[in-house]
């Protein structure tokens, strides 16, 4: 792939702590020289000099003005050290093409990137922080430095999340990176809602609008890929310095509007925002309540096939289930198990057991934590019919697992029916290419363990 100076990308903040040390503009990078006395001696190793030389104006053969004009920085450099690093530097300095300048604009690559690929290239260190990984990435692919660039990907795989992975969909498919691509579709398709609703959903590209709009396995209403799109016009009416109103936002949508599936709302969600919103015609508007509510349906342009979504998983810790006499009563303690995975997943909630005396609601409180810290939680109430099945409660929105961490799920249970539980627990259970692994947790004050009790079931997204 070819990077060419008019290619631009949209640079992304990620969660971070950290502050990358950028250079004040206009002003040389280096101070001047100066040369330690023999410090060819001093350094014992190749790695050792050349990192001597990293920014060093001694024997610097080559500048490199980088950055918009009004603040680029100039760099020195070397070109044997670029050159054994880059088949574009050494094309561009001992090539059959090469121009014999002494000094070279870079106007499309931020300073701070630039000095990233340098600093790999004399010092074989890679320095990323969330700030610059992106124009890093860039860079790396620029001039064709292939490790870079995969520790680049490698950084933004660990910091993606339903926040940012619209952007980064957009920016994998610039950079043709396809295992970014995959892993950002994991995270929209199962936090396709909290996706959706990110403020950086506004700054995706018009292809990538189009591309998360037609997606089949989406894990969202039909009203919240509606409000997604139009909070999209709005921000594409202020990027083109037009006037947001209905007709604007419908002619910068264009076809895209024909991939929101509307007639898969329920006529309730449609008649309270896309027939309010002022996007679709007054016959478009029509045809749809019509298509509701008549018995021959006009012929629509939008879809009316519900989106497939992702099908939950779900895995069973326990070989069996009982109830005994006065054995097991929930008053409101805890109820916790320990659980890792080799597998990055989505955890959408817990299949619990329910009253073993007849039917009964219960008040819950659902959580999941790492390392103390809470994930998600949700308060609801469920029903149990008497059976020995188990019941699902789900958190608002599927929560992202890292594989080889170890998570806490807890429910508290709120009523004093007597209730089955679980029996003959695993340690590790295999559910698809999926292992999960269980450990007992010291918050469970209810008597929940790997070997019985409560949360005998996980219910999540591959």
């Amino acid at each position: 792939m070819n990077l060419n100076r008019g290619d631009s990308f949209k640079q992304v903040m990620l969660p971070t702590n950290e502050k990358s040390s950028c250079i004040k503009p206009k002003t040389p990078v280096t101070p001047p020289v100066t040369v330690l006395e023999n410090w060819q001696a001093e350094k014992s190793t190749v790695c050792e000099r050349n990192s001597y030389m990293f920014l060093n104006e001694l024997m610097s053969d080559i500048h490199f003005l980088v950055g918009p004009k009004n603040s680029a920085q100039l760099m020195p450099s070397h070109k044997y050290v670029l050159a054994t690093g880059s088949s574009v530097f050494y094309a561009m300095f001992y090539g059959d093409l090469a121009e014999n300048r002494s000094e070279i604009e870079i106007p499309d690559v931020e300073p701070q990137a630039f000095i990233n690929l340098l600093r790999y290239l004399y010092c074989d260190e890679i320095d990323l922080v969330a700030d610059t990984v992106l124009s890093t990435l860039y860079a790396a692919k620029k001039y064709i430095v292939p490790h870079l660039a995969r520790a680049c990907v490698s950084f933004l795989e660990t910091s993606l999340s339903a926040r940012n992975a619209c952007v980064f969909l957009s920016q994998s498919r610039l950079f043709e990176e396809p295992e970014l691509t995959k892993r950002c579709w994991e995270v929209i398709d199962a936090q396709a809602e909290e996706a959706l609703t990110s403020e950086e959903f506004c700054d995706i590209d018009c292809t990538t609008l189009e591309s998360v709009l037609a997606r089949e396995t989406l894990n969202a209403k039909e009203s919240v890929v509606f409000e997604a799109a139009s909070r999209w016009s709005e921000a594409e009416c202020v990027r083109q310095d037009i006037k947001i109103n209905p007709d604007n936002k419908r002619k910068v949508l264009g076809g895209s509007l024909h991939l929101v599936r509307i007639p898969a709302m329920p006529i309730e969600e449609f008649a309270n925002t896309v027939a309010q919103s002022g996007l679709l015609t007054l016959k478009e508007t029509t045809d749809v309540f019509l298509h509701f509510t008549a018995l021959q349906k006009p012929q629509l342009e939008f879809c009316s096939k519900p989106r497939i979504g992702l099908k939950p998983q779900r895995v069973h810790r326990f070989q069996s289930s009982a109830y005994r006499s006065n054995q097991w009563r929930y008053r409101g303690r805890t109820d916790s198990i320990q659980f890792s995975v080799d597998k990055r997943i989505f955890i959408a909630g817990y299949g619990l057991y329910g009253s073993s005396s007849g039917s009964y609601d219960y008040k819950i409180k659902i959580e999941l934590k790492r390392a103390g810290k809470v994930l998600g939680q949700r308060q609801t109430q469920f029903y149990t019919d008497g059976s020995s099945n188990t019941f699902p409660v789900l958190f608002d929105h599927p929560i992202q697992i890292e594989p080889d961490a170890y998570y806490t799920a807890s429910v508290i249970l709120d009523g004093t029916e007597l209730s089955y539980f679980g029996q003959e627990g695993l340690p590790e259970v295999s559910c698809g290419d999926v292992i999960f692994q269980f450990q007992c947790s010291t918050e469970s004050t209810n008597g929940t363990g790997v070997q019985g009790g409560q949360i005998p079931e996980m219910i999540f997204y591959a």
